[in-house]
């Protein structure tokens, strides 16, 4: 479970002596913590994806007793947030980052929560002190959000001889200088993300927050398409979800299965299928307009 972000207003607020009561801005809290606490249940109603749900409640935990160590005039600060996130592609790690953004604003941990979103490509030059400068700018542009790093790894893939490395030395450099501002958070297979943290000495301990995001399980599958489908308005019959979950035993056997990228495509492919199927018979009720049924499955592999 997740915790009242504010902790005033609960009864506990009712304890406190008049004086104290007085020094407390209720309702700016109250405002930061409705949005706070609408993402942080969004985070909980994701499938799977058990330890960043665990991590969120330590942080929900930590922003309530920072607000009550503020209350009794203690010191507080928030540790440093800088994080790697293993997984393979379509694990949720980016929905996760662009969500996690917004919440760290929320808990006043970050000024903007935004997300900016680099590969390689975005961080390494082409010539001698080109790859500094595109870096510290990415990192830049991340301040008072959170600089996300997709297949980090790709950063050493040149040996050493390669810009890469600068690019490493320089993100090392931005992270201490702006370890207030921004939160970091690399992301990638675990194999290769750690062969990448062995590379710079100390790199691996800037980032004390390191979750797995762990393939997802058939009857996970099955519940990420029942989601996206009710999102969209769609419902999938009972014939349908049987075919879904023929499909997503095939797809699993593939090497560039990708999760719940793969449910995604499935899933618009099949309403695309329905749109033709529906055409044809020429009835647009509403039960033939949210159904997808076994047919709208078929074939689709």
């Amino acid at each position: 479970m997740f915790y009242a972000v504010a902790p005033f207003r609960s009864s506990a607020k009712g304890a406190l002596d008049k004086t104290t009561s007085r020094r407390i801005d209720t309702a700016a809290s109250l405002e930061r913590t409705a949005t706070t606490e609408e993402l942080l249940s969004a985070i909980e109603g994701l499938v799977g994806l058990h330890e960043i749900k665990s991590y969120m409640e330590e942080l929900s935990a930590f922003s309530t007793i920072n607000e009550w160590r503020r209350h009794y005039r203690l010191r507080t600060d928030f540790p440093m947030h800088h994080m790697v996130f293993y997984g393979s592609p379509g694990t949720g790690k980016t929905t996760v980052a662009r969500m996690l953004g917004k919440v760290l604003r929320g808990l006043g941990m970050l000024a903007s929560g935004h997300v900016v979103e680099v590969e390689r490509a975005d961080l390494v030059g082409e010539y001698v002190g080109h790859t500094a400068q595109k870096t510290r700018l990415a990192l830049n542009r991340a301040r008072g959000g959170i600089l996300f790093i997709d297949e980090a790894y790709a950063l050493a893939r040149g040996g050493d001889n390669d810009f890469g490395r600068e690019a490493i030395d320089t993100l090392v450099k931005g992270m201490e200088e702006w370890h207030r501002e921004l939160v970091v958070i690399l992301a990638g297979y675990r194999r290769e993300m750690r062969y990448f943290l062995s590379l710079n000495p100390g790199l691996s301990s800037r980032f004390p927050v390191q979750i797995e995001f762990p393939a997802f399980r058939e009857s996970e599958l099955v519940e990420i398409a029942v989601q996206m489908a009710r999102d969209r308005d769609y419902r999938i019959s009972a014939d349908g979800l049987q075919a879904l979950r023929t499909l997503l035993r095939l797809e699993m056997r593939s090497d560039d299965f990708g999760n719940g990228r793969t449910v995604r495509n499935l899933l618009e492919k099949a309403m695309r299928k329905q749109a033709q199927r529906i055409v044809l018979e020429n009835s647009f009720d509403r039960e033939r307009l949210v159904t997808l049924k076994a047919s709208d499955f078929y074939g689709l592999a």
